[in-house]
């Protein structure tokens, strides 16, 4: 009997992991990759000598890389080298005004109680109930498809019902009083793409991974994760096919027959897209949609972003590998993203500087930057205000960090709105999926199985369990459990 066939669409995290889970269960596995590398929005940049993440540059959560790769009998460390940073991370208030968290929880209880006494025996209480929440959604929860909702309505969790009505913001200012640290404390959720005063406190699990777990680089970037699973994806007789993207979906009697892409038709018996949720249903006829154009209109969208890529002629003083600069009003900035829906005044702003870390990502004496500006999705994009941005943005740096690096810039790449959606189709641009508040967790999220088409399925950061990359990780196991279950 011949194997199943699966066509995977996309080429991001949770494809190329749905793609190795699914070729180790015997299925033929075939991904459609529309641009000419692997990694959807985890690709690279590489130009004169430097070499850039264009997408993710955190590495948390180590666990959850490790338990990926330990399904398949294997190791991050078989296909790439950890460091752990330190300073994980720096955060500028101000001019020569920062805060450097470190690689250990004792030095942060520290920094908490230098800035605020008593703070750090507070900090110690917080992360002692950050940590069971992180037991109960990382080694749990997160790994449930989302279907129903009594996956997530356990003894444990019933017990926790109060951190799902308390707001993160909330429970931070009844540990802390000092606004920095609030700050400090307020940063890790922003990964999942909500303000913290929208975000359930159950998510605090999320400081956990930061306090504890820490920040971690892998040597030659993000990139390598990817390397790594396209690796094993391979070495499992994973088919990927580049420059390949999917134009139409044949469907007959509710069942898709196969799809028509840039690179042939291919027939399948099951379709996994792990691109755009919203995209890969507008190539279905409309009855067999399963959510209209209102649907994605009304959701909270995590924001999208103005990157840039800049070669600087010098090595950096007076910042970090990571480096964030909060010297600005973050509810006005964040008004703008989830409220107004327009560009912020003075935007807090986010600063990567791998080469710090890693010699592969600079030539001798250079710097590798790339800094992020979040922005509300589908907002105004051109080559004007970009230019305008980058100018506010050097200004400050100059002015905070107290170093010139105007007159050392070789080049700059910027990438923005109309750039995710011209790359990855992305739903107004936006940089993350889907926002995780409330009402967009777990069962209230779209769903992995589509209820109109019996052999299509979803994977990725619009669905469960929601953006970042070790839940993309996540998301591509508990697809292919749930193809297993129905096929």
């Amino acid at each position: 009997m011949s194997l199943k066939k699966i066509i995977i669409i996309g080429s991001g995290f949770s494809s190329l992991s749905a793609a190795c889970y699914l070729a180790k269960n015997g299925y033929d596995v075939t991904v459609l990759e529309k641009n000419n590398t692997v990694g959807g929005r985890a690709r690279q940049l590489k130009k004169d000598g430097f070499v850039f993440d264009i997408g993710p540059t955190f590495y948390w959560m180590p666990d959850v890389f490790e338990r990926f790769f330990n399904d398949f009998g294997r190791s991050t460390s078989d296909y790439y080298q950890l460091e752990k940073l330190n300073p994980a991370y720096q955060i500028y208030f101000g001019t020569n005004d920062s805060i450097s968290i470190a690689d250990n929880f004792d030095a942060i209880v520290n920094t908490f109680e230098n800035v605020e006494p008593g703070s750090g025996k507070k900090l110690k209480r917080f992360i002692h109930k950050a940590h069971v929440n992180y037991d109960i959604a990382i080694k749990d929860l997160v790994y449930k498809p989302g279907q129903s909702i009594f996956e997530i309505i356990t003894p444990k969790t019933i017990l926790k019902f109060y951190d799902f009505i308390l707001t993160i913001k909330k429970q931070v200012s009844g540990y802390v009083k000092n606004k920095k640290l609030q700050k400090i404390m307020e940063f890790p959720v922003l990964f999942l793409g909500a303000k913290p005063s929208n975000t359930p406190s159950f998510y605090n699990f999320m400081n956990y991974a930061d306090f504890k777990l820490g920040t971690w680089h892998p040597k030659g970037g993000m990139y390598q994760v990817v390397q790594a699973m396209t690796t094993l994806a391979s070495s499992l007789g994973v088919k990927i096919i580049t420059d390949s993207e999917v134009y139409s979906i044949e469907l007959k009697d509710k069942r898709i027959k196969g799809v028509h892409s840039k690179s042939g038709y291919y027939e399948c018996n099951i379709l996994l897209s792990g691109a755009d949720y919203h995209h890969t249903e507008t190539l279905l006829p409309q009855k067999f949609r399963q959510y209209s154009e209102s649907y994605w209109n009304t959701k909270t969208f995590a924001p999208s972003a103005l990157l840039f890529y800049v070669g600087f002629n010098k090595k950096l003083k007076n910042v970090s590998h990571h480096t964030l600069f909060f010297d600005t009003d973050f509810e006005a900035h964040a008004k703008t993203i989830y409220d107004t829906k327009e560009w912020a005044e003075k935007p807090l702003f986010y600063a990567s500087f791998p080469s710090i870390t890693d010699d592969s990502s600079a030539l001798n004496g250079k710097e590798a930057g790339i800094f992020l500006i979040p922005i509300a999705p589908d907002i105004e994009d051109t080559q004007d205000i970009r230019e305008r941005y980058f100018k506010q943005l050097i200004n400050r740096i100059e002015n905070i960090t107290g170093e010139s690096v105007s007159d050392d810039i070789l080049f700059k790449e910027s990438y923005c709105v109309k750039d995710f959606k011209e790359d990855y189709h992305s739903y107004k641009g936006n940089a993350y999926g889907l926002a995780n508040t409330l009402l967009q967790t777990h069962v209230l999220r779209p769903k992995l199985r589509s209820k109109k088409v019996t052999n299509l399925y979803f994977c990725g950061q619009l669905t469960v369990p929601g953006p970042g990359v070790p839940p993309s990780l996540i998301s591509g196991k508990i697809v292919s459990d749930l193809i297993n279950k129905y096929h």
